[in-house]
């Protein structure tokens, strides 16, 4: 595979989630970073980029970006967009409209009409556009899906999936930038807690079941009075493949990390994986024995043991799933240039229809929570009819 050119927009010093795009893109050798707009304030980014190492390709905003790679010999190939979240819209349209493959953060959008668009623009240029659901990429999630898929624990009945922590629990960070705005809905939109980590369980519900979500109920509090919106969401939902959803994702719940967990069960097993113990996946068959299945073991599906990195009994971590999209996406990339099939156990990475899902079903619990649980339709409109 030829090494392609990657460039990022935002992420820059001091950022939490730059840093882990930068390890996961460059961790296989398949993409060189050569171009980025790192920061909002255009001196700091072009500083920080130099920094490391892009030269005359450190710009000092994402317009300035766009300009410069649309007529570069040596293009890019894939951009990062991993600014705050009112910006991906914009950012991610021109560059998709520009002729550029696009990965951007979730949310993809602030709304579902831009979510549409977007999804739209996606089909029409024919351009990539993926959305990083980036705990997809670990092994044993990907394992999951396959044993779903090949029917190892038969059809499936119920969905529980968690995203909890506790790191916003004290009403003292009321006014702490890092964290007030998630609680404004003129800077986070209609949704806070669920927007921000409920979706990923959701999508990860989806991803491994390959069901959609169909419609919601949702029961939405602010438990620290003082925020406008939900720092706790328990959602019950409907999937197309007649699954029943649970969903619990809190910012309050002290004691928790991180606290994605995702368990499915089917007609003949069982399976139960959390993000904090990513290694190990538990199996129980239908009237069998308690099974655990070690990440790295090798021979597990083509999904899984082309995921695992590290040897059987080493810590996976984050950077690492984050790195099987980049993988996902290289392969992808070079796939279309070669015009070629691309390896199927690859074609993995999550898309711009994921993203308009899920902000459909944003504004699905935020409705839903403001009508004190009604159910809804948690589709977008142009899904509705499928």
């Amino acid at each position: 595979m030829k090494k392609l050119n990657w460039g990022m927009i935002g992420g820059g010093k001091g950022s939490q989630i730059g840093p882990a795009h930068r390890i996961s893109a460059g961790l296989d050798g398949h993409f060189t970073f050569v171009a980025g707009a790192l920061d909002h304030r255009p001196e700091e980014g072009r500083l920080y980029g130099q920094s490391l190492g892009l030269g005359a390709r450190a710009y000092g905003s994402w317009q300035e970006m766009l300009d410069g790679e649309k007529s570069h010999p040596d293009r890019l190939d894939l951009v990062t967009v991993a600014t705050p979240n009112a910006t991906h819209f914009a950012i991610t349209k021109a560059f998709l409209l520009a002729g550029f493959h696009v990965l951007c953060e979730k949310p993809m959008t602030m709304t579902v009409s831009e979510g549409e668009e977007i999804l739209r623009i996606n089909q029409e240029t024919g351009k990539i556009c993926a959305v990083n659901y980036g705990y997809t990429g670990y092994a044993l999630v990907r394992h999951m899906r396959a044993m779903v898929a090949r029917g190892d624990i038969g059809a499936v009945r119920l969905v529980k999936a968690e995203f909890a922590h506790g790191h916003h629990a004290d009403a003292q960070d009321a006014e702490n930038p890092r964290v007030r705005w998630r609680y404004d809905p003129a800077q986070a939109g209609v949704s806070a807690q669920f927007a921000d980590c409920g979706i990923h369980a959701m999508h990860m519900a989806s991803f491994v079941t390959g069901q959609e979500v169909t419609k919601l109920s949702a029961d939405i509090v602010s438990c620290i009075a003082s925020r406008q919106l939900e720092d706790d969401a328990m959602v019950n939902f409907r999937m197309d493949g007649g699954a029943v959803g649970r969903l619990w994702t809190s910012s309050v719940a002290i004691g928790r990390q991180h606290g994605l967990t995702l368990q499915v069960f089917g007609e003949t097993g069982g399976l139960r994986w959390a993000q904090e113990q990513p290694n190990q996946l538990y199996y129980m068959p239908l009237n069998g024995n308690l099974q655990v299945i070690e990440r790295g073991a090798g021979n597990l599906s083509p999904e899984a043991d082309r995921a695992s990195r590290v040897t059987v009994g080493h810590a996976e971590g984050m950077p690492l799933a984050f790195a099987n999209i980049y993988s996902d996406l290289a392969e992808a990339i070079s796939a279309q240039k070669e015009g070629r099939p691309m390896d199927l156990a690859a074609n993995l990475y999550p898309r711009a229809e994921d993203g308009l899902r899920s902000m459909a079903a944003v504004y699905a619990v935020a409705a839903s929570g403001k009508a004190m649980g009604a159910w809804v339709d948690a589709r977008p409109e142009i899904f509705q009819t499928r």
